[in-house]
């Protein structure tokens, strides 16, 4: 159940869509209780869960002739203070969104599950299914355009820099 928000974040960036996302965990989630005695005890089960949300994302596009498309806007928090530093970091983030969002794909899955889940090079690699050398070059490309997209206040957002072998 604590895996639940992450996989949604990770199913929400590979979808694009609220209900797409959440119709994608759900159908993970099943998959991986129907595959439970696949998943090797003492294993990390998040690298796991996001594997088979990868494989469930992949398997809908190639059935699926046409997607609906929806912004990460209104994803943010509900949770409002009052107070200068709240303002400017709500503004932050919503600059930090909004030029997430004009990202590649490829280049945003690679941010996301390296600079927001903290997942390591090798582990985002796995998950994705793609060389170390490849997801660090996306890294690289996104967090390069991310900088240039920034004001120079946001760009140095420290979310962007965190590097883990």
């Amino acid at each position: 159940m604590a895996l639940l928000p992450r996989m949604r974040r990770f199913a929400l960036v590979l979808t694009r869509s609220s209900d797409a996302a959440d119709d994608l965990v759900q159908g993970a989630v099943t998959r991986a209780l129907e595959r439970q005695s696949q998943w090797i005890e003492g294993s990390r089960l998040d690298l796991w869960l996001f594997q088979i949300i990868k494989s469930v994302w992949l398997n809908g596009l190639k059935s699926a002739s046409v997607r609906r498309t929806e912004s990460l806007e209104g994803q943010e928090d509900t949770l409002s203070t009052d107070g200068s530093a709240a303002m400017e970091a709500r503004i932050t983030l919503d600059e930090v969104r909004a030029a997430f969002g004009r990202l590649p794909a490829d280049q945003q899955r690679a941010l996301l599950l390296v600079s927001v889940e903290g997942y390591s090079y090798k582990e985002a690699a796995a998950i994705l299914d793609l060389p170390i050398g490849t997801v660090i070059s996306r890294l690289a490309r996104g967090r390069a355009a991310l900088a240039d997209r920034l004001s120079p206040s946001t760009s140095n957002v420290t979310i962007l820099r965190r590097e883990r072998i």
